[in-house]
């Protein structure tokens, strides 16, 4: 971070020369000079070049309009005016809040000047640097021997074996000595919150609008287990999303609690909808409380928000409806929906406390933010014993975290504070609302087929979409007003085949074909549903990505439109079976999966399966206990019916349990297995094609067997 951008004084000497000398004299401190044409060129230098710790122009010429320009993008950014004895100041109270230096033209004082850039790009350094990665850098930097774990010594071990150079020289000396020991006291500990981590923690709770903070480092699978293992003692009863990620199926198979579930809303395309607003009604959840087994007044509530595929709720209703003591919000695909207004009232730490109740949200820091994998937060707004919820952060965190991990989460909070973490996200909203601009354009302009895009007609704002129930688009019957919002940044893509209604037209394109073009050349879908792709246009999304996005999409065309070779067009698929695939063209592909998702009348059936909810035989906690003693045996996935499943079993798509570990299919809930056995067949017929489910394994022979409960002998 040594650039600096000077802007050139116009026709003058004596204002020339003095810096020609600056210029010199910044070279000798290890800047960089960059040289702005004209002010517009100097804000878009600024806006797109983090690395430029400076601005310096002459006062008379720019003044403090430029000034305010800049510090809209970066409020600390330093800014030196160069004056000289005849210049007019008129600097308010109000400009000097900005930093914002003067200095005299004058001729040998280059250097003297350029130290103090020195001096204040430092502090302009250490404004922006968090606690805890200002103190791990200080550490690295001292070099300190140490004789305590981790045990490659900062690297050292690493250069003592051939292959250890590899790896050292791979990931790099400041990597390796940042991997330190909790030993290290000036660094304090994640676990008592002490030093430079409690610092971090602070931080990170003032800029998400929490109360308490915690960093998690092992991701918001760990999180979500700490929170419920703290909210929900054994033997209560706890509402449960049934669209939750399986981190919580497994906080139930480790806690005994006894689940309600929250059911939600899915359309067609399989698209994850929200939980209506009726379940969260008190009558609503007397009436689940009556109808289940061992079960009291919940303590606790689950809450995925958002759902996988973008969808936000109005959270205050939530929170002042749900008549639970505590609400968790897992938030692992949008931890930066406190930093831009169309997101105001759709996270969880937005608004006030909420009297008598605790809001917990979890976020996934490294699946949307700049950080490092396994980076996650907890916040919390409300009461709640601290002591008593550190043992339970403690019973999932290792005494020895990874402190680039734990970095890496509070830098990408400092990268969101102030106009430049606003812009962030801002330029985030932008890039994926012109993606969905462009993809309208080209569908309008395009002869034949194109890609649809789910989404309203009328995109014209950057905003989050409001689900009503006077439109179609969404797909979802009944919705509620004003109650889910689709957030911008995710980006559903539609293949021809289906409508909103789940009505299959003669022919259609399968989105997995396009998946897997597009992975073949360098693209990688976040998730692939029969008819629909979703990408991610997080704040790591630039021009070039997203251009090469819509150039796949468009090459994906051209070959379906040429009717290529699946060997020429998907060379990887051809690869996994030639015999099958030798002679076959893209087109005969597509059409022999739609005929086969037609055949099953896959819309109808996913909404089936997700409507009607497996028997909940016992707990998952119970089951769990039956399956470390051995009480369990596998069969396959198409004799589940009459059986209690030892495992969730979770098809992706569409990344959600259809059934819980403890809950049995009945001829009731027999869509769920009749779902299950229509995306195996889809493998079966084409290679290549396979469903991944997980808590079933496939054999070689191309059958899925599953984990259930052992019946007593006769």
């Amino acid at each position: 971070m040594n650039i600096l951008a000077i802007m050139s004084p116009e026709g003058a000497y004596y204002k020339d020369e003095p810096i020609r000398e600056l210029d010199l004299a910044l070279t000798n401190l290890g800047f960089k000079t960059i040289y702005p044409r004209n002010n517009a060129d100097l804000l878009k230098l600024i806006e797109n070049n983090a690395r430029i710790c400076g601005a310096i122009f002459d006062w008379d010429q720019h003044s403090t309009e430029l000034c305010t320009e800049i510090n809209e993008l970066n409020e600390y950014l330093p800014l030196y005016g160069f004056i000289n004895t005849h210049s007019s100041l008129d600097v308010t109270v109000n400009d000097m809040r900005m930093v914002l230096y003067f200095f005299e033209y004058a001729l040998n004082a280059a250097d003297d000047i350029a130290k103090r850039i020195r001096q204040y790009t430092d502090e302009y350094i250490d404004t922006i640097t968090p606690p805890l990665t200002k103190a791990l850098f200080r550490y690295v930097e001292e070099g300190k021997y140490t004789f305590c774990t981790p045990g490659h010594m900062a690297g050292t071990a690493f250069l003592k074996s051939p292959v250890g150079t590899l790896f050292y020289d791979f990931f790099g000396a400041k990597t390796l000595k940042a991997d330190i020991s909790i030993s290290v006291t000036e660094l304090g500990s994640l676990l008592d919150h002490t030093g430079p981590h409690l610092e971090a923690e602070e931080y990170i709770a003032r800029t998400f609008g929490a109360e308490q903070s915690y960093i998690v480092t092992n991701g918001t699978s760990t999180a979500n287990k700490i929170v419920g293992m703290y909210a929900a003692p054994a033997g209560s009863t706890v509402l449960i999303d049934r669209n939750c990620h399986k981190s919580l199926a497994h906080l139930m198979m480790m806690t005994n609690v006894v689940p309600i579930y929250l059911r939600p809303n899915r359309n067609a395309y399989g698209i994850l909808g929200g939980i209506p607003q009726r379940e969260f009604t008190r009558e609503s959840i007397e009436e689940k409380v009556a109808m289940t087994q061992n079960a009291t007044w919940p303590v606790h509530a689950v809450i995925t928000n958002s759902t996988y595929d973008g969808l936000l709720y109005n959270t205050d209703y939530i929170k002042q409806t749900l008549d639970v003591p505590s609400i968790h919000f897992d938030s692992a695909w949008v931890p930066y929906t406190n930093f831009h207004p169309i997101y105001a009232g759709k996270s969880g730490m937005s608004g006030e406390r909420v009297a008598g109740k605790v809001i917990y949200e979890t976020q996934s820091t490294h699946k949307l933010l700049a950080a490092f994998s396994q980076a996650s937060m907890i916040h919390i707004k409300g009461d709640y014993d601290e002591s008593t919820f550190n043992e339970a952060y403690m019973m999932h965190t290792t005494t020895s975290p990874h402190y680039g991990i734990v970095a890496s989460a509070e830098t990408a909070a400092a990268m969101l504070r102030g106009n430049p973490g606003r812009r962030l996200i801002n330029r985030s909203v932008e890039r994926a609302l012109h993606f969905r601009k462009e993809i309208q354009r080209l569908r309008e302009e395009t002869e034949g087929w194109f890609y649809d895009i789910w989404q309203p007609e009328e995109i014209d704002e950057a905003e989050c979409w409001p689900l009503n129930p006077d439109q179609n688009w969404h797909g979802f019957a009944n919705a509620d007003t004003d109650h889910m919002y689709l957030d911008p940044i995710k980006v559903t893509i539609l293949t021809p085949g289906m409508d909103e209604q789940g009505q299959l037209a003669a022919e259609g394109i399968p989105a997995a074909l396009v998946a897997k073009f597009l992975d073949e050349r360098g693209v990688v879908v976040e998730k692939t549903g029969p008819y629909n792709l979703l990408f991610l246009f997080s704040i790591g999304i630039d021009k070039t990505k997203s251009m090469s996005l819509m150039r796949g999409l468009t090459d994906f065309k051209r070959g379906y439109d040429l009717n290529l070779r699946v060997k020429n067009m998907l060379p990887d698929l051809y690869a996994e079976d030639p015999d099958f695939y030798r002679h076959m063209r893209i087109q005969d592909l597509a059409q022999g999966i739609h005929k086969l998702i037609r055949k099953h009348d896959l819309p109808s059936l996913m909404i089936r399966a997700f409507d009607v909810l497996p028997e909940m035989v016992m707990t998952p906690y119970d089951m769990f206990q039956h399956q470390v003693r051995g009480h369990i045996e596998e069969c396959e996935i198409g004799d589940l019916i009459g059986k209690v499943a030892a495992n969730m079993i979770l098809p992706y798509p569409p990344g959600v349990p259809v059934v819980m570990p403890g809950e049995m299919i009945t001829q009731h809930s027999r869509a769920v297995l009749d779902f299950l056995i229509m995306l195996c067949s889809i493998g079966e017929r084409y290679p290549g094609f396979e469903t991944d489910i997980h808590g079933a394994k496939l054999t070689e022979d191309g059958r899925y067997w599953v984990k259930v409960l052992k019946l007593p002998a006769a």
